[in-house]
């Protein structure tokens, strides 16, 4: 507001500001209700002072002291006060502003918001604690009575904890141009609010054939209801001037109470004050109320954009009603339309029979025990499909220790399922790739020493007898050369079928390269293993001579039985030596490792 001027025209812009208001609120309430010693009912001067304080720069405060000195001065020696009295009171206010404005800028350095429980509850201590040392300064200085140190408490805590809010609050509102963004209709309803509790201040302390105190009252949390903290310190103002004025011209039930003047005053000051002390912090909660719901909306908003876009949804089962609670995206998940009336019954029924019993069991088992479940099933939607869901969630107790809820999740994980599906499919056809010979499909020789490995750790560890059967396509390098390489690849494949056809099923046959061949026979004694090397043998020699478009072909076994060897290599080199005996005897044959 002040901005743009000079330093000095800014000090004594807030010099003339202060001592003009300060004069006349102090001339109206000295005039208006008087007490004992001519204190006033309300000092809003009080308050008013300290508004400038918070509002104006740092800069500006020494003028403004000095405005108020002034001011003081000429009001209490107009109202008859002596000089020595005077000035007595005026230090007296000096020092109480000077208290409360140190108070509520070592806790709140910033701008003092209304809208703030704590804020109010430390612009009201501090309040009190400057009418306290104010009080007792200006009893000190005058040398008055204890009666006049509650007088005075009294008087200048009420002008600032009724007078300094509003003045703040307008001020702020004003320089932010928040009216100008307030609409025509609730200007209105706020200006027929603040008119209705003058109407009936009037009508109550205008009159004491009916007590009716408590309608400025009801008055007073209606605009707090309606209008937030300034509603309630306008309305407040509103109140205190009007039943200080009515009051201080022999008017109202408070001056029909046969008592000393000083008890009404202090009735007066007691019924302020405790309007003042149920509407302020009713407003302020209020807005905290206001501002937390609209927290609450937006996370809540925020929750349900989240479920959608992960799936996800919530659920609550009320184990004493039982009774169920879904979210939206639960209904979605569910195949239901939101808000479609379901039971615990039903939420438990679109389980597939195989998963349904499962889900149960882990439910009843974190009823029982308090801790944490997580389940997966498959759920028969509305529309027929079946979908895989996921769900996790806790048990809620009272405070017995009861489980009386139970909170949880689910999520539609059928893509995950499938595409864990897929992926497993994948890496089982990838593994099938990386341990098959492409030509035969037989095992490759990586997967066939492993599986030869584990062979011979079983039959170390549980004695059960083991051979190894090599064997290689004789004269191979003649069938290519005679007849290529296609059709040295057409005999390969030919005898790997016909070995594999004459083998038992515990048996396991693996191609290691070229036209050599591996058989391991499992749980074989020497004598069935040579039955198995022998028959396979001639499956090869009578298949490729039935075979009419394919050369004859035979092979040469070489057959080693397990004898406690160390290693693969071992064993594999038994039946190589065997293999290379059975050739040097003419081939197409069998022979036996020493």
């Amino acid at each position: 507001m002040t901005r743009s001027l000079t330093p000095r025209v800014e000090a004594v812009f807030w010099l003339l500001l202060t001592a003009t208001g300060y004069s006349l609120l102090a001339s109206l309430s000295l005039y208006a209700t008087k007490g004992a010693d001519n204190i006033a009912a309300v000092w809003p001067a009080s308050g008013y002072l300290l508004a400038l304080l918070l509002l104006m720069p740092p800069r500006a405060r020494a003028a403004a002291f000095g405005g108020m000195a002034v001011a003081s001065m000429a009001a209490n020696m107009w109202a008859g006060t002596p000089f020595w009295s005077s000035l007595a009171f005026t230090v007296s206010n000096g020092v109480e502003a000077t208290i409360a404005l140190w108070l509520i800028r070592r806790r709140e350095p910033g701008e003092l918001s209304f809208m703030n429980p704590r804020a109010v509850v430390v612009f009201c201590i501090a309040a009190v604690v400057a009418s306290v040392a104010s009080a007792a300064l200006a009893t000190l200085l005058s040398a008055r009575t204890p009666d006049f140190f509650l007088s005075w408490l009294t008087t200048v805590l009420l002008g600032m904890l009724i007078v300094t809010p509003p003045i703040v609050m307008l001020a702020r509102m004003m320089d932010l141009k928040a009216f100008d963004k307030v609409p025509r209709a609730m200007m209105a309803e706020a200006t027929a609010i603040l008119i209705t509790t003058g109407v009936v201040t009037v009508i109550t302390f205008s009159q004491s054939h009916f007590p009716m105190t408590f309608l400025p009252c009801i008055a007073v949390v209606a605009a707090a209801h309606r209008l937030g903290p300034f509603g309630a310190a306008a309305g407040m103002l509103i109140v205190t001037i009007i039943a200080s004025l009515l009051s201080g011209q022999g008017y109202g039930p408070i001056v029909a109470i046969e008592s000393d003047p000083k008890v009404k005053v202090l009735y007066l000051q007691f019924y302020l004050l405790s309007l003042l002390l149920t509407t302020l912090p009713l407003a302020a909660l209020l807005i905290v109320r206001q501002r937390l719901a609209k927290r609450l909306e937006q996370s809540h908003r925020w929750l349900l954009q989240a479920e959608a876009a992960a799936l996800v949804g919530h659920w609550r089962v009320d184990l004493v009603g039982w009774t169920i609670y879904w979210s939206d995206q639960t209904y979605r998940v569910h195949g239901l339309e939101p808000g479609t009336p379901v039971d615990v019954d039903y939420s438990v029924q679109q389980y597939v029979d195989e998963d349904r019993a499962a889900v149960t069991r882990v439910l009843e088992e974190a009823v029982r025990t308090g801790e944490p479940f997580e389940y997966q099933g498959r759920i028969v939607r509305a529309d027929g499909q079946i979908r895989h869901v996921k769900s996790h969630g806790s048990i809620e107790r009272g405070r017995g220790g009861q489980a009386i809820a139970i909170f949880g999740t689910v999520q539609d994980v059928t893509e995950t399922v499938e595409n864990a599906r897929i992926l497993e499919a994948a890496r089982n056809a990838a593994e099938r790739v990386a341990n098959t010979d492409m030509l035969t499909g037989l095992p490759n020789r990586r997967h066939t020493l492993e599986f030869l490995e584990r062979a011979i750790a079983g039959a170390r560890e549980h004695g059960a007898p083991l051979a190894v059967a090599i064997f290689d396509i004789d004269h191979f390098k003649r069938i290519n050369d005679a007849h290529g390489h296609a059709t040295g690849d057409r005999v390969i494949r030919h005898v790997a079928q016909r070995a594999k056809s004459a083998l038992r099923d515990e048996d396991m046959l693996g191609r290691i390269g070229g036209e050599e061949f591996v058989c391991i026979l499992q749980r074989s004694s020497a004598q069935a293993a040579e039955i198995v090397a022998e028959r396979v043998r001639k499956a090869v020699e009578t298949g490729t001579a039935a075979e009419g478009e394919l050369p004859h072909a035979t092979i040469s076994i070489g057959l080693a039985v397990y004898d406690g060897e160390p290693d693969v290599e071992e064993l594999l080199h038994r039946a190589d030596q065997a293999l290379y005996a059975a050739k040097r005897d003419g081939r197409n044959r069998m022979r036996g490792a020493a």
